[in-house]
């Protein structure tokens, strides 16, 4: 992929003018350590035209950077500009020579600008190495996820075949391996090109990121395929148990990570609401903090500076706080993605199950609200966050509902797979065993789709006739139960019986499996919900904190200084505190934090929509206690 050379055909117009002008710089051994990135990086391009891309994106960022630099310098106002060039004629080695004839404003706009636009031009040099890098982290990670369940599947498609090729191409097929099912699809490919797909093999294993895992695997799978049945049979067995226990290790790690996170968030969050405590009462006894700085935007005090600062921080903590969640949780039990349908009839249809559509739907009624409130004459501060609220409390409604049902059917469908295989087990076909599930088991919201199935397996004709009809029927199972687990599992069927697997020995591994995860994604959910109980429990004591000092302190220190600036006998400052302005600023910075909180507490529980519910639903708590109390 990365050895041939483009010729220039079939790229756009940008990729044919960068790729004549630099596609030499992919022979330079500068560019080495890039190829053999690129190779594990997985990109369709070819590396020359990637390379070319990478320097005509420098060049015209240097040139861009060098050209606003410029003209910038040029443009400052006189005296700004030339106590700015006095600076750097002065700074700058040989210019600042008393013998050195004086350097005019240009000459020295130049001198920076090309010094600005070459930084810059390096640094996207530098950006596209790390460009590769973080994809191949991201590769890794993701096979290094897969792998495990797709060597358990795979030992269970030996069972009926040791023809190494169709086991991969069985693997490659489902999506649920990710990262796994694309390297053995490379396989199949460079194999289909090699003529050989041992060879094909070899090349993945040589080229994959996943160095400690993938690769040895490759290379031990071909050698065992090669000795028999029970070889590769007993080596899968050993290698899926031994990758799993591995998996949990990296789980146990990510769950001591995530307990530092949760330490750490709640410090940083804390704290800038203590600081601007700290410091409205200090300006009483320090006057300087009240003075007026000039901004681009205006005049502001120091302490309004500080408290817009601390927002800021804030929600940048809460934001990070919930990415790196959202990165610790183990992949294979992460927050599902809604697929919002195409038509505007099915997003309608589909907005109080799907929160991708309910997103969408009540998008305008929010803005409505939004509209209502400003009209009625409340607060800008309050008008956002009231219409913040509005949108992210039914969006999340809606997700909530959503995870319950979808946590009710993965709970049933454990119960579906251990009937199923206790009717295997007994010699009843697969078809005979889900329509006798189906007329005796009760299976909840699930119901319904298991009687679907059974009707599906009874026909003697697929959509297609080409179709085997057990394998449409799952196929369909499992796109109307619609959960990760369904997929994970029930999915993964449809290859192995087509690939003549032993029914019995097919549902004595799901059986194992589908208990495995539903009890991981259950331990998951517990340990993540002390996170969930964290970030309401910090949000609630902020506010309770700011709510104390608004009713107690800053009327205290408003009379104070009211007592000296009549009696005139003590330094304190009798404009330092305004109730009504400190007010606004502390329940400016309670809003923000508990919106970070919620931001951290709902990526916790379920994902991103949850997020929007906890955080929505703490804004309305925290403006209905403010209000209620006339400190807002």
């Amino acid at each position: 992929m990365g050895g041939q050379r483009e010729t220039g055909t079939g790229l756009g117009p940008f990729d044919r003018g960068v790729y004549a002008l630099f596609s030499r710089h992919a022979d330079s051994s500068t560019h080495d350590s890039d190829r053999r990135r690129y190779r594990a990086a997985g990109l369709s391009t070819n590396f020359d035209v990637y390379i070319a891309r990478v320097y005509g994106l420098a060049w015209l960022t240097g040139a861009s950077l060098t050209l606003t630099t410029v003209l910038l310098l040029l443009l400052l106002p006189a005296q700004a500009g030339d106590a700015l060039f006095r600076f750097l004629a002065g700074g700058i080695p040989l210019l600042n020579q008393a013998n050195v004839p004086s350097v005019s404003r240009l000459t020295l706009a130049a001198v920076l600008g090309i010094g600005v636009g070459s930084l810059g031009r390096w640094c996207v040099i530098q950006g596209g190495s790390l460009y590769l890098n973080r994809l191949i982290a991201i590769r890794r990670a993701d096979i290094e996820r897969t792998l495990p369940g797709a060597v358990r599947y795979m030992r269970v498609l030996a069972s009926g075949t040791n023809n190494q090729q169709e086991m991969v191409e069985r693997v490659a097929e489902q999506k649920a391996y990710g990262a796994t099912a694309d390297a053995f699809r490379t396989a199949l490919n460079k194999g289909a090109l090699t003529g050989s797909f041992d060879e094909g093999l070899s090349m993945v294993a040589r080229d994959t990121p996943s160095r400690n895992l993938l690769s040895p695997f490759l290379l031990k799978f071909k050698e065992h395929a090669a000795q028999g049945r029970d070889s590769l049979e007993g080596y899968l067995k050993m290698e899926g148990r031994l990758l799993g226990q591995r998996q949990e290790r990296v789980h146990q790690r990510a769950g001591g990570y995530l307990e530092l996170v949760a330490e750490l968030f709640v410090v940083l969050l804390v704290f800038p609401a203590l600081a601007i405590l700290i410091m409205t009462v200090a300006s009483v006894l320090s006057p300087g903090l009240s003075e007026s700085v000039a901004t681009p935007l205006g005049e502001f005090t120091f302490r309004t500076l500080f408290v817009y600062a601390g927002v800021a921080f804030v929600l940048l903590v809460g934001a990070g706080a919930a990415l790196t969640v959202e990165s610790l949780r183990p992949t294979d039990h992460a927050t599902p993605e809604y697929d919002r349908p195409e038509t505007v009839s099915g997003i309608l249809k589909t907005a109080k199950t799907n929160p991708a559509s309910a997103a969408v739907v009540f998008l305008p009624p929010a803005t409505g609200f939004t509209m209502l409130l400003w009209v009625l004459g409340y607060g800008p501060v309050n008008v956002i966050l009231l219409g913040y609220a509005a949108y992210g409390i039914p969006v999340g409604v809606v997700a909530s509902r959503r995870a319950a049902r979808d946590d009710a059917k993965d709970r049933e469908i454990r119960d579906f797979v251990h009937a199923v295989s206790g009717h295997v087990s007994l010699g009843r076909p697969f078809p005979d065993a889900v329509q006798r599930v189906a007329r005796e088991v009760n299976l909840g919201p699930l119901q319904r789709d298991v009687e679907t199935l059974a009707f599906n397996l009874s026909l003697t004709t697929g959509v297609d006739k080409t179709d085997d009809v057990r394998a449409v029927a799952l196929n369909r199972f499992v796109d109307r139960v619609g959960t990760p687990l369904a997929s994970q599992t029930v999915g993964l069927v449809v290859g192995a019986l087509e690939a003549g697997s032993n029914t019995e020995n097919v549902f004595e591994t799901l059986e194992t499996e589908i208990g495995r995860l539903y009890h991981q994604r259950k331990a998951l959910r517990s340990r993540l919900m002390v996170y969930v109980a964290v970030g309401w429990t910090t949000a609630l004591l902020v506010v309770g904190i700011i709510v104390a000092v608004n009713m107690t302190v800053l009327d205290g220190f408003s009379q104070l200084s009211g007592v000296a600036e009549s009696t005139g006998g003590m330094s304190l400052d009798p404009e330092a505190v305004d109730p009504d302005r400190d007010q606004a600023r502390f329940y400016l910075i309670a809003q923000a934090t508990v919106i970070a909180c919620g931001w951290f507490a709902g990526t916790a529980s379920r994902g991103v929509y949850d997020a929007l519910l906890h955080s929505g639903i703490l804004v309305v708590i925290t403006y209905v206690i403010f209000t209620g109390l006339g400190v807002a």
